[in-house]
């Protein structure tokens, strides 16, 4: 007589689960290879999903995808290093019907990620290792203070002008706001009431704390940018025109290793200087970049375009010649692209830039 198993086992069997996450609790989907076992909510745990995954389906291989976030990749480390297949995919890449779009509910995200998760239509983004991750998180955030230390000195302005006061000649141009003498005129500044001038006086502490936090963190990512991680790379990129050091560390952490892209349009394409495209029929509509960037880099790749249109003849003399047919935003977009094509190639051959008019 052939003895009875009781015991669950799912070897070589595939469990998918697709997770809706939120702050306060994740909506978790869970399929087999043909049958939908149940859609349900938890903790933001990953121990109580790994304990829920191997209590119903013990010695299953595991599936989960999640949406990149808010939360960040915590999660997906945390459950790779538990044996789970983890992947985290842009929002915009999940499939999805008119339906689930009109009745959308945090339900219906987590069976459609699963659905999708189990069919082989998503596209896994890259995820950096935690290392790279702890040093963009510094880069970011000297990023976050410049933006406060902006906002500010708008505050400080704006505060001026609802009182009326109006700066002394020796401070008209703008080159010589927010000097050492410029601050000390603004603490000697003396208002009818004093709690105006102590509001006054509490925005200035505001903006000093901020530069005494710039000044910690710029010098923390200098101390980064001379490690061995960095060094070398960072050498190359500063021998092209228009990049500077900060520039520098921030393409490395945002990028990662260049080798996960395999050429000069990919890496375009992650920063966001594709040009977007709308065509049907007769109609082909072209616009200048994709909706799909990184905030990061799109900004400054730009701004260092600038800088290389003054630095360097070879961008000089094609910037001149596109102003003579397009606005001034769309060629500097066309300069920004030369200058990713100049980012892959020193990071890719790992040669330094050497400036000629015939680098165009």
């Amino acid at each position: 007589m052939q003895k009875q198993i009781k015991a669950l086992n799912f070897e070589e069997q595939n469990i998918y689960a697709g997770i809706d996450v939120h702050l306060k609790s994740w909506t978790v989907t869970v399929l087999t290879e043909h049958v939908t076992h149940k859609t349900f909510s938890q903790p933001p745990d990953t121990q109580a999903l790994y304990k829920y995954l191997t209590g119903n389906f013990p010695g299953g291989q595991y599936h989960t995808v999640y949406e990149a976030g808010f939360s960040g990749f915590w999660l997906h480390h945390q459950l790779v290093s538990m044996g789970v297949n983890s992947i985290v995919i842009n929002a915009a890449d999940v499939p999805t019907n008119q339906k689930e779009r009109t009745q959308k509910t945090d339900k219906v995200d987590s069976r459609k990620l699963a659905r999708a998760l189990r069919s082989g239509d998503l596209k896994a983004i890259h995820v950096p290792d935690t290392s790279t991750l702890s040093d963009r998180s510094l880069v970011r955030t000297r990023s976050t203070i410049v933006k406060d230390m902006i906002r500010s000195k708008q505050r400080i302005k704006s505060f001026l002008y609802f009182y009326g006061i109006n700066y002394p000649q020796e401070y008209a141009a703008r080159s010589t706001h927010w000097t050492k003498r410029f601050v000390k005129w603004l603490r000697s500044i003396n208002l009818d009431c004093s709690t105006g001038t102590q509001s006054l006086n509490i925005l200035i502490d505001q903006l000093e704390n901020q530069r005494e936090q710039l000044l910690k963190t710029t010098r923390k990512i200098r101390d980064l940018s001379q490690s061995d991680r960095y060094s070398r790379d960072i050498t190359l990129l500063r021998s092209i025109p228009g990049i500077g050091s900060i520039t520098s560390i921030t393409l490395l952490t945002e990028l990662g290793s260049i080798s996960r892209f395999s050429d000069a349009d990919r890496l375009a394409a992650f920063v966001g200087l594709v040009p977007k495209c709308h065509s049907s029929g007769e109609d082909d509509n072209k616009g200048e970049m994709t909706f799909r960037h990184n905030d990061h880099l799109l900004q400054m790749i730009i701004e260092s375009s600038w800088f290389a249109v003054r630095s360097d003849p070879a961008m000089s003399f094609c910037y001149s010649k596109y102003v003579q047919r397009m606005d001034e935003n769309k060629a500097i977009i066309r300069i920004a692209r030369k200058l990713i094509n100049r980012i892959y190639a020193v990071l890719k051959q790992q040669k330094e830039y050497v400036c000629g008019i015939n680098n165009v």
